[in-house]
Formats: structure tokens, C-alpha cells, sequence
């Protein structure tokens, strides 16, 4: 939206007003998003961007500070904040987002960081058009997007997933808990203690990474002497079972 702007001044010396463009570059995405989504999710996130649309406009730029640096780095912080309190809230704040969303659903990929690329071309347009200062510019506007795109990672965990290698006494009722928390499946593996020379069981599944923290308490509460690994899961085919948004 903001390139728009600056190209329409460029041409034709008139800056037309953020909210019109941004509903605008909006429609795509939302028809998007309620084919492939959900309609409760995308009605949520069209209000967002009809409300923030409207206060960009209305509410004026009152500066804290005037070093870039720092403006890049905690708008990054402030804008992954704002974007997350959305996500949480099963609504979106739009545009690339609604992509984000759209891949993460359909193929189950954790997609901020392919943003954070098609901003970057966004931003390299940007530098091309309008000459050196904008570069600099642009290079400071990459700093905010992978600042956002960084804290909404680490904040959003929803499409990020986890392998779970537990070691358990109990192995029914602790796939019972990771069943009743998760509705995902787990596989049962029969071992035996290399020290002990004791069998054991040994449960292998995958969870989403919000779902971690409340798996792994449930699991101790059912079986206090439980071993339980957690490994980072970069890639995943086969079926998983993801919430529905609506």
C-alpha cells in the first residue's frame, strides 16, 4: 500500500488515501481466505482491516524518536505483537498474512520466512524505483520486516510442530492424554532398557508446538517417571490433524 502511494505521488504528484488501496490489495486474499479458510476467520479479519485501515488514516504520526535503527527494530516488535494478538484470536490483520495462513493450512509449512522473501521484493521494487535515499530506506524497512516476521515465529506457534519420544510405565494412559489434548495418534514401540535390561514402551508422536507445554504437564501428572524427548519437527508428509479456524 505504502509503495502505491509513493508511486502515485511520483506520477502524478497525489497521494490517494491508504485505507481505499488497502481494502483494494485486501480482495484477493479474502476471497482466498473464505474459500480455504473459513468464513468466521475471514469476516473476523475484514473487520480488522476495515478498523486499521480507517485509524491509519484518521490517527496522526506523533514521533517518539528519530533514529531509523531503533524505529525499524521495535516497529518490527510492535507491528509482530499486533499480527499475533490477531492470529490468537483466529483473525487476521490481511494482506500476506492471509497467504500465510492459506499455505500454512493447505500444506502444513510453517511459512512466515517465504513473507519475510516476498516483502523483500516488495521493498527491492521500491529501492529501484526511487533512487539511493530509498535504499537505505528499503534496507532499514528489510530490518522491520525480519524483526516482525522473527517475534511473530517465536509468538505464533500454531503451524509449527514437535516429535514427542516418550518412555512410560503407562503407555495407554499417557496415549490417552496426547489423544483427549491433541485428537493426534501416536505409535507404540516395545524396547528395552540397555542399563536396566528391563522392557519398556515407548511412544512416538507428533503434536503441534502450542500444544507441547500442556501434552508433556499431562503426561508427568499420568506417569511422574516418564522420559520424555522433544525434537523440533522441520517437515512432515502424511496426514496431520490441524484445528479448524471456524
Amino acid at each position: 500500500t505504502r509503495l502505491i502511494q509513493e508511486i502515485s505521488v511520483l506520477l502524478w504528484h497525489w497521494e490517494p488515501p491508504f485505507s481505499v488501496i488497502n481494502f483494494i490489495l485486501n480482495a484477493v486474499p479474502v476471497v482466498i481466505s473464505f474459500k480455504f479458510i473459513g468464513k468466521k476467520f475471514t469476516g473476523y479479519s475484514c473487520l480488522m482491516i476495515v478498523v486499521s485501515g480507517i485509524l491509519t488514516d484518521m490517527v496522526p504520526a506523533w514521533p517518539v524518536t528519530e533514529d531509523i535503527l531503533l524505529i525499524a527494530i521495535f516497529g518490527g516488535l510492535i507491528n509482530a505483537l499486533a499480527i499475533s494478538l490477531c492470529l490468537f484470536a483466529n483473525a487476521t490483520s490481511g494482506g500476506t498474512d492471509f497467504i500465510a495462513i492459506f499455505l500454512s493450512e493447505k500444506y502444513g509449512i510453517d511459512s512466515w520466512n517465504y513473507i519475510f522473501a516476498g516483502n523483500v521484493v516488495i521493498l527491492g521494487i521500491a529501492g529501484a524505483l526511487f533512487g539511493w535515499v530509498i535504499v537505505i530506506l528499503f534496507l532499514y524497512s528489510i530490518i522491520f520486516q525480519y524483526t516482525s516476521t522473527q517475534v511473530l515465529h517465536v509468538l505464533y506457534k500454531r503451524y509449527q510442530k514437535q516429535t514427542l519420544i516418550i518412555v512410560t510405565k503407562r503407555p495407554e494412559d499417557v496415549y490417552e492424554a496426547i489423544a483427549e489434548i491433541t485428537h493426534h495418534d501416536a505409535t507404540l514401540i516395545k524396547g528395552e532398557g540397555c542399563y536396566s535390561k528391563q522392557e519398556c514402551d515407548v511412544l512416538y508422536s507428533v503434536v503441534g508446538r502450542d500444544e507441547v507445554s500442556k501434552v508433556v504437564n499431562t503426561v508427568r501428572e499420568t506417569d511422574p517417571q516418564a522420559f520424555v524427548n522433544m525434537i523440533r519437527t522441520e517437515n512432515l508428509a502424511g496426514r496431520f490433524y490441524q484445528r479448524p479456524n471456524d
